[in-house]
């Protein structure tokens, strides 16, 4: 099954601050992981994260963190930010059970 890739305007200002180069890498990431297989979880690249409503996985890229839910066909891209910045975002912006 082919997932449609909606990027939320958060995630589209956090790919604006991120250099090129990155950027380029997190977008084939996103193609490459997520695109037909976004709920497949790994011991290194996809996470489902516990206890969290939204955002429900994790996408690991290097330095950088993709943020996304999955409802239906569609994967949701909520944010992208850099490891060191996950923690205080998911404790502000992150909904729990």
């Amino acid at each position: 099954m082919r997932y449609q890739i909606k990027f939320f305007d958060e995630a589209n200002d956090d790919l604006k601050r991120i250099k090129a180069y990155l950027r380029s890498e997190v977008l084939d990431a996103i193609e490459t992981y997520l695109r037909f297989e976004p709920t497949k979880t790994s011991r290194s690249r996809i996470k489902q994260l516990r206890g969290m409503a939204t955002p429900q996985f994790r996408l690991h890229i290097g330095d950088l963190r993709v943020f996304y839910d999955v409802t239906g066909d569609t994967v949701e891209i909520i944010a992208i930010l850099f490891k060191s910045e996950t923690n205080d975002w998911l404790n502000q912006e992150g909904e729990k059970l």
